[in-house]
């Protein structure tokens, strides 16, 4: 069996609502630049029971970077030189189906961009030949049934299964946009699911999505969005996501790298 040293850090990608990780010991933090430029915020080491983790807030710490305006290359890149090779990303999201209301977790097994002008790819520039990833499946199903099952274990109210819907932000949609989403399938909104996947992908990390439903979306409740809703809801659905984080760590730590990498 492989020793808790050597094995591969987690990295988990915080969003709204997880600008830090209360449970994670702390052994480190440091900034670090990449080719691509520097990440959101310092990377924060430590272990979630006996994994070892690299945390990253995606927005900074504290929440201040927009979500078109991420620097989603250097986050992955940074995450990807420290050694992970698993990546959980933790998004607040609006629901779209009827079954995902607030403070309702959902592991999506699907995306859509609605993306535009982003820091999309790897591969651009001066290349020796165009290169395409598969991206079929964005979301890892191994890590995907790991989190299923945690969520499953602490009898967390969650989805298995959803759309996400990538918007660009950072305002929210219109009425219309979410009935065009939902007729496109998408079960979910947020604005921070892509690019982050498919960079991931182009590395070869297994990534997954956490997704903590924080409002309905728009034209979905019979009044405005508010971010006294949005807040409430982290409230009651953030101790949701962090246990299962926890529960999750000890299988996401023995999963084996992918073979692809960049």
């Amino acid at each position: 069996m492989t020793s808790p040293e050597k094995m591969l850090p987690v990295g988990i990608i915080g969003g709204t609502g997880l600008t830090t990780l209360s449970g994670l010991q702390i052994s480190g933090e440091r900034q670090v630049r990449t080719s691509w430029g520097v990440p959101s915020a310092p990377l924060v080491e430590g272990r979630l029971g006996d994994q070892r983790v690299i945390f990253l807030a995606r927005h900074g710490n504290p929440h201040r970077i927009p979500p078109h305006q991420v620097n989603y290359r250097a986050n992955l890149r940074a995450l990807y030189d420290a050694g992970v090779r698993t990546v959980i990303g933790v998004n607040a999201v609006g629901g779209i189906h009827p079954d995902m209301g607030p403070a309702h977790v959902v592991i999506p097994d699907q995306i859509i961009d609605y993306t535009w002008g982003r820091d999309s790819t790897y591969f651009e520039g001066e290349l020796e030949s165009v290169t395409h990833i598969d991206f079929t499946w964005p979301y890892d199903e191994s890590a995907r049934q790991i989190l299923i099952d945690a969520a499953g274990a602490e009898n967390i109210p969650f989805s298995g299964f959803g759309v996400y819907g990538a918007t660009q932000g950072p305002r929210l949609e219109t009425a219309a946009e979410i009935i065009r989403m939902e007729r496109d399938g998408c079960d979910l909104v947020g604005m921070t699911g892509m690019p982050e996947a498919a960079l991931a992908a182009e590395l070869g990390m297994r990534y997954v999505c956490l997704g903590l439903v924080v409002n309905r979306a728009a034209g979905k409740s019979d009044h405005i969005i508010t971010m006294e809703e949005i807040e409430e809801a982290i409230d009651q659905g953030m101790s949701g996501v962090k246990r299962i984080l926890e529960v999750s760590m000890a299988g996401l730590g023995v999963l084996t790298p992918l073979s692809r990498s960049s």
